[in-house]
């Protein structure tokens, strides 16, 4: 019995070993909604990696060995308020994991809302969003990705724009578009780990409502970035999972995505841990939230 389970443990690490990684470019020259500003992007290696004002948007892509891939994908949006990426932490180190289950992960390095380079900053996490699924459906083939089965991981603010882009795929905004554009930006489903939905004041994460549309955005603006008001029968399927006692991002906030997905017909799947806090990633050394990951690839496994 020993030797097969060897024999795959083995197998797995050497699949990992030999995965593929290489780094993309979002948009070709000046990105839109942007002027040339020469603005630096700011690293800081603060136990985890934090990055800040950035200017040239990403997709650093994971690929599994072909002897293991699923087709699956997954695109993966840090958290951070807007403010910063939590790169590591909510970025690599879950591209890498997902790796290991056969599941391509591509993390975006998407452009925050704070940079001074910005002509509608409240716009561009979006676009970048948008673009970064689109590109992922482009190079499908290439990279042995089931284009059908593309979806969207979000953390906290990263969380918030994985269920703006599941809700908002189709938002336009003036711009120079390309043969990209053709392709669709709606992800096939979305996997959000204690994310921020409503900007409303009950369930409100104020850094990230006042980094993304001010301090004195109108209510239709709130509105628009409320997640739970922009559901509807399209939305794709969603994975939640949340901690009772986080103190920074209530967990109304996935109790209202959850609602207004079940209202509208679409498949959900919320799971609420006792513990964990904010920002828990892995979850590693905080008690039962510690299994979330294997619930999670269940049920990706049904989809």
């Amino acid at each position: 019995m020993k030797k097969p389970i060897l024999t795959l443990i083995f197998a797995l690490m050497t699949a990992f070993a030999h995965a593929q990684v290489q780094t993309l470019p979002l948009w070709e020259g000046t990105p839109p909604l942007q002027t040339s500003m020469d603005l630096q992007e700011e690293v800081r290696q603060e136990g985890i990696i934090r990055i800040a004002n950035v200017q040239i948007p990403t997709i650093e892509v994971y690929l599994p060995a072909k002897q293991i891939a699923t087709g699956q994908a997954v695109v993966i949006f840090p958290g951070g308020g807007y403010g910063i990426l939590a790169y590591d932490w909510e970025g690599t180190d879950f591209a890498k994991w997902l790796n290991s289950q056969g599941i391509a992960g591509i993390v975006v390095k998407y452009r925050l809302p704070l940079s001074k380079s910005l002509t509608d900053p409240k716009e561009v996490p979006l676009l970048d969003a948008q673009r970064a699924i689109r590109l992922v459906r482009q190079n499908a083939a290439a990279w042995n990705i089931d284009p059908a089965k593309v979806g969207v991981m979000g953390f906290s603010a990263g969380g918030h724009l994985a269920s703006t882009l599941s809700t908002q795929y189709n938002h336009e905004v003036e711009r120079p578009k390309d043969a990209v554009d053709a392709l669709s930006a709606r992800p096939d489903f979305s996997i959000l780990a204690y994310p921020v939905i409503s900007f409303r004041d009950a369930a409100v994460h104020s850094g990230s409502r006042k980094n993304l549309v001010g301090e004195n955005a109108s209510q239709d603006l709130i509105d628009r970035f409320s997640g739970e008001l922009n559901v509807n029968a399209e939305t794709p399927p969603t994975f939640l999972v949340h901690a009772q006692d986080d103190k920074g991002v209530p967990i109304e906030n996935s109790l209202l995505y959850y609602t207004a997905l079940h209202k509208n017909g679409v498949k959900a799947s919320l799971h609420i841990y006792p513990s964990g806090g904010h920002g828990f990633a892995f979850g590693l050394g905080k008690g039962s939230v510690e299994t979330w990951r294997d619930v999670l690839l269940a049920w990706m496994k049904e989809l």
